[in-house]
């Protein structure tokens, strides 16, 4: 009798009927995140003088796991950027993601990239994928073969904004890309690493954080690292978010008054707690003592070119 009756539960919950009339409670409940961001965007537009001296203060959510949402839509509504698309990988499935907002309120073009064929396949799937001009491309990114994937996509020279968030590489292939000249760079930095250490991690071209030490630790680049490439490349760095994860640089010709900070000015601490021990349970470990926890690993210092023990 039980049996029978999760055997129909399993069928109601996988008809048609029902399973279209999830996708339309989603998509309504979207619907009104996305008039909610345009709301917060109006009263941004208001704060331009308060927001420039802290980019905080533009923080709001939509489709972005923190605040980045916020920043993207003051960013690309105060700057003047000709070339209205983005490239931003290490989406997995594109329900959180940064530039999701930007391509539905803007309708920007897009072209996003994941190591997850499946995740692309979903994202091909979705009404997003025919109502705008996106892209996405089942490939793992490297430094060897990012400018070809551009190229092969359509991207050359002057672009709009690029999200790197992979975990990993980040550095090796923000140095790498030569074939675009974005407005707005944000990529992820490790906050573990603190703000003095010039540290990303060892090349390797299919680095994953897990297998490089269990506790998850020890993964991309500090922002020291990344503010230095910056410089290198002709941008400044303007700020990161409140949730200590992501950082903004804008190319230099394109400042427009934006306030350019020091790597220590615009530092921040994060404070998610997402270590964990061999087994893979979360240790919840918290300021230095994560660095503690990955002390003895191997890190490339990028202003000596060598490396080096944490």
């Amino acid at each position: 009798m039980i049996a029978k009756f999760f055997r129909a539960l399993r069928h109601l919950l996988h008809s048609p009927q029902t399973v279209n009339a999830v996708r339309h409670e989603v998509s309504k409940i979207d619907e009104l995140r996305v008039q909610n961001g345009k709301i917060s965007s109006q009263i941004n537009r208001g704060q331009v003088k308060e927001i420039i001296e802290n980019i905080h203060r533009a923080e709001f959510r939509v489709f972005s796991q923190w605040g980045d949402d916020g920043i993207i839509q003051f960013l690309v509504d105060y700057l003047d950027i000709e070339q209205k698309n983005f490239i931003e990988f290490g989406v997995e499935d594109y329900k959180e993601s940064n530039t999701r907002f930007l391509l539905v309120n803007n309708n920007w073009k897009g072209l996003i990239m994941d190591s997850s064929e499946k995740y692309m396949k979903s994202v091909q799937a979705d009404d997003i994928y025919w109502k705008h001009e996106l892209t996405a491309t089942p490939i793992f990114v490297t430094k060897e073969n990012i400018n070809p994937l551009l190229k092969e996509n359509g991207f050359e020279g002057d672009v709009g904004l690029l999200h790197i968030d992979i975990d990993g590489n980040d550095y090796w292939i923000w140095k790498a890309i030569n074939s675009i000249k974005p407005v707005i760079v944000l990529i992820e930095y490790n906050s573990v690493f603190g703000h003095d250490n010039p540290w990303t991690i060892p090349y390797k071209e299919d680095f994953y954080r897990t297998n490089y030490h269990y506790s998850n630790l020890c993964y991309g680049t500090s922002l020291l690292s990344l503010c230095d490439l910056a410089e290198e490349k002709g941008y400044a760095f303007v700020g990161s978010n409140s949730y200590g994860s992501n950082a903004y640089f804008v190319r230099k010709d394109k400042m427009k008054g934006l306030k350019a900070l020091s790597c220590k000015e615009g530092y921040v601490e994060s404070r998610v707690r997402e270590s964990r021990d061999q087994n893979g349970n979360l240790t919840f470990l918290s300021g230095t003592k994560r660095l503690e926890q990955i002390r003895g690993l191997e890190i490339f210092n990028t202003r000596t070119g060598k490396t080096e023990k944490i």
